[in-house]
């Protein structure tokens, strides 16, 4: 019976992610790190990114450290905070937002659909998903309001005890990675394809990039950085320029209190460094750039 439901699941996972189960599933490699994973996560990157359980487990560490000050990541999937950077509440582990002020394009409303679609919905919304989990929310534009009353005690608020409610929740952690994928990885792996570049490392950073300062907009977004970098005669000389220019801005914007942005982007360029590239057997480096104090 159990695997019969997780066949369900699987299938009804990879319908709404648009994929070829039998094709990616057929050439996977199998690693130490898949069990933070599900098998269908797994297939999905493996068909859409090239790159397997090992080099998503480290590409999740290296997001994780400035996101959470860890890098047991797995843990955050049932995060909910309000920082107070007038994006709303900050979700899960790539750190969806609910919307505000400061973040008009949020992607936590994308987040709740998906979350209603895997739970069965034929027409799933935003509104529907968050009624799954006891909350009446309305929109104001792509901006999620909630009641006063859900939200107080923001990490012990209503909402927030619903969201760490679903740690295990099959569905909602392939939601966050549906969701993370349409607003984030899928650009990165656009520009990343259009370079020729397939490390984990340019893929890892342009991904981390674009959670942390938006995929598309404005000239700090990923494809706006990506913009300004230009040529190079190597990957690794246009990462080098490429990770530059972020060092600039990366500290702005709210996007990270400094020194923690800086620190954020120099992980990943001592990868480059160390000539760490496709982050297999990669758990000592790992733990090396990530090594610094968070602030």
């Amino acid at each position: 019976m159990t695997f019969k439901r997780r066949s369900v699941l699987l299938a009804v996972i990879g319908l709404v992610f648009g994929m070829s189960m039998a094709a990616s599933a057929a050439t996977r490699p199998v690693t130490s790190h898949d069990s933070n994973f599900s098998t269908a996560t797994l297939d999905f990157l493996w068909a859409n990114t090239a790159l397997d359980g090992e080099q998503w487990d480290n590409i999740m560490k290296l997001v994780n450290k400035p996101e959470q000050d860890s890098l047991n990541w797995v843990k955050a999937y049932s995060y909910c905070q309000n920082i107070g950077d007038n994006r709303g509440f900050t979700i899960g582990i790539v750190g969806a937002t609910t919307g505000g002020t400061n973040d008009t394009g949020p992607d936590g409303p994308a987040l709740f659909k998906n979350f209603d679609a895997l739970k069965g919905a034929t027409s799933p919304t935003t509104l529907n998903g968050l009624k799954r989990l006891g909350i009446t929310a309305t929109m104001s534009g792509s901006i999620i309001k909630f009641a006063a009353a859900d939200i107080s005690g923001n990490t012990t608020s209503k909402f927030c005890t619903a969201i760490k409610a679903l740690q295990n929740d099959a569905a909602w952690r392939a939601a966050i990675w549906q969701t993370a994928y349409n607003a984030y990885i899928k650009v990165a792996m656009t520009n990343a394809k259009a370079r020729g570049y397939k490390s984990a490392a340019t893929i890892g950073s342009f991904f981390d990039t674009a959670l942390n300062q938006g995929g598309e907009g404005d000239a700090n977004s990923l494809q706006g950085l990506i913009n300004s970098t230009g040529s190079a005669a190597s990957e690794s000389a246009f990462m080098l320029k490429f990770h530059n220019l972020r060092l600039k801005v990366v500290n702005t914007n709210d996007y990270n209190q400094a020194p923690n942005g800086t620190n954020r982007v120099k992980q990943w360029m001592q990868l480059f460094t160390d000539g760490e590239l496709d982050l297999k057997g990669a758990d000592a480096e790992v733990v090396k750039v990530t090594g610094w104090t968070m602030q």
